[in-house]
Parts: structure tokens; sequence; C-alpha cells
């Protein structure tokens, strides 16, 4: 029997399988609420066949979005916006639903991928970034704005904030973005936080507000949803965030009551050194696997299906998160199940699409 396609209980939530789609960033929201865009791209991800599904990372505040088109969760506007997706997700999907909260930090302010990416001036939506200390992504990049103490105390009461929208709104998990180089995870690598206050220096220092904003959001959510995080392991720089440093904070999080650590890499900064092949993150995802006893989510890469089974059977990650993949072929799970002898829940219309002489698809119970 296939291991990917085995049911996983993570914290209070049975997922039918253990394929995750990650968040991925569709900078498409109106004034950080959800459009038709992701009714037309969360539905059909909903529908897939996959055992979870994370929307993309939603900002906490109108600062800490990464473009001015990004979902946000701060509003009675955005969380109506949220609460209606998440109607017509759960009405004709079959995957566990979460969302990622994030803050972008330095890295905010930027216009979409297709229109470059660079820092978005003030007449095209932009605004002023803000960091722990005041270094900025690039050379091309805006000096952001060191967070005073008092910007800290509001940005973890906003992640707190959110976290109570999102309770409110049913999401199945919430995961907190403290990766790819915004605001927590700028705060964790030695080379964005030069602080001199309690909050820079010792790798403990580094991890103190990380650690502090986890703990405000956990205190805002029930054991019923499941709470957990996505790390980046390395920032692929010599000095940098490292695999060691990531294993410490892995179990830090795990005491304060982290239910499972989404493991992926680098975005700290353009100077990173990646050395890309498929599945080039698992053995990441093995070492912090090694390090505490949550569940880990491993990425990276994974467009086949046999690799994905093998991350699995062979311990490397308890699920498998595929990301590009499924947006290049939204029916991923079913050309897994194919290949791996499995099945997958389907939307009742889709049942006949399945070629003849095979069983992949089967009804939801």
């Amino acid at each position: 029997m296939s291991r990917l396609f085995s049911p996983f209980q993570l914290g209070s939530l049975t997922l039918r399988n253990r394929i995750v789609v990650p968040p991925m960033d569709q900078y498409s929201a109106v004034e950080g609420r959800a459009s038709d865009w992701h009714r037309i791209h969360y539905g059909a991800l909903a529908g897939s066949g996959a055992g979870l599904l994370i929307l993309e990372a939603t900002a906490v505040n109108p600062q800490g979005r990464i473009s001015p088109f990004d979902l946000g969760l701060w509003s009675d506007d955005t969380e109506e916006a949220l609460h209606a997706l998440l109607e017509v997700l759960r009405a004709h999907g079959s995957a566990a639903l979460g969302v990622q909260l994030a803050h972008a930090g330095r890295k905010g302010s930027t216009l979409p991928p297709w229109q470059g990416g660079k820092s978005a001036a003030a007449g095209e939506g932009g605004w002023p970034v803000v960091a722990p200390s005041p270094l900025p992504w690039d050379e091309e990049s805006p000096v952001p704005l060191e967070l005073s103490e008092s910007d800290m105390d509001r940005i973890r009461e906003d992640f707190a904030a959110a976290a109570r929208r999102a309770v409110r709104l049913g999401f199945d998990l919430i995961e907190i973005h403290s990766a790819h180089g915004y605001l927590l995870h700028q705060f964790l690598s030695p080379l964005s936080n030069v602080r001199e206050d309690r909050w820079g220096g010792s790798p403990e220092a580094r991890m103190a507000f990380p650690l502090s904003v986890f703990e405000a959001v956990r205190r805002e959510v029930p054991d019923s949803v499941v709470l957990g995080i996505r790390v980046s392991a390395t920032d692929w720089i010599p000095g940098g965030w490292d695999v060691a440093s990531c294993s410490v904070y892995a179990r830090e999080l795990e005491a304060r009551g982290c239910r499972y650590i989404h493991v992926s890499s680098g975005g700290l900064s353009p100077k990173q050194d990646i050395p890309l092949y498929p599945g080039y993150q698992l053995p990441l995802a093995a070492s912090i696997r090694s390090a505490c006893s949550m569940p880990v989510v491993g990425v990276g890469l994974i467009t086949d299906p046999e690799l994905a089974e093998h991350a699995v059977a062979s311990g490397q990650a308890d699920l498998v998160a595929v990301g590009r993949g499924m947006m290049f072929n939204s029916h991923w799970p079913w050309l897994a199940a194919a290949r791996l002898g499995a099945s997958v829940v389907a939307p009742d219309q889709y049942l006949r699409a399945v070629p003849h002489g095979m069983s992949i698809l089967e009804r939801a119970r």
C-alpha cells in the first residue's frame, strides 16, 4: 500500500493522505480581500484529491504584505471575503483547509513577479518597509525602518488578532510563516538581525521575537485547530541561519505547543547559493525531523510521484508538499494515485473522467 496515500493524524486533524498543497502567493487580492481568482484557483486545488490545502501567505496587517495585491486577514472586510471563499471550498472540495499568517518585513512593498518584482513606489501602492535592522534585501531595495519594541508589540498582537479571525472562520489549520526571508526569518538570521538589544545577538536572543509571536498565536488557537510553522532550515550562505540553529528553534517551538513544522529553505538574501535538484530540501526535512518529535512537511521541486512516495516511506518527511507541480497540474494527486496504485477522492462531476480500466477516483464519504 502506498504510504503517500495513507491517512495521517496531524494533531486533532485526520488527513485523507499525505499530500499537501503548500502556500503559493497569487498576488490577486483587492485591498487584502480574496477575489474571483482565488475562487477559481483554490476551487480546483480543494478538489484535487490532496489531503491538505494551505492558503497563500496572508498578511496580518497592510504593512506586512509582500505586494499591494496580497491576501490579508486584518479587518472585517478581509475576514468576510475569506468567509465567502471558504464556503465555496467546503461545499465543493475534500481537502482540509489551512491558512498561513505572515508579515513580509523588508521584503514587502514589491510589485508582482510578472511586473518585475521590484520595490513598489508610493504611486504604485507601495509603503515604507520595516525589519529587525536597517539592512536592505539587496542594493536596489529601500533601507527598512528598524522596528521599535512598541512596533514589535503591535505586530505580535496583529498575528494574534489574525489568528482569532482564522479560528472564527473555521480553518482546520493555521501556519505561521517563519521562512523565505520574511519578517520572522529576518529576526532569526544573523545576516539580517544585527540588533544590540535583547532581540539580537545570540541565537537565543534572535529566536526570542519569533517565539513570542508563536506564543501569542498559541494562546488564541484552541486544540481543535492545528497550529504549525514554516521555516527556512538554512540561508544557504556561510555564517547565516543554518540547520543546527533551526533544530534548536524546532525544539523550542515544540515545547510551546507547535504541532508540525514545514521545512523549506533560503529566501533571506540574493547571495544564497542553492544546489537545485528534485527533492533538494528533503535532507533538510530529515535533519529537522531527527531533531524533534513533531511531524515534518517536506518540500522542494517534488514533481515525481515516486519521489514523493520515497520521501514518506524512507522517513525523510511525514507529509510532502507539492507546490508548482500542483499549479502546473491541479490533478497531480490523480497522476500520483495512478502511478502508485492508490485512489483519491474526487468531485462527483469528475468521476467519469477516469480512463477505462482504472479505478483511482472515489466519491467523498
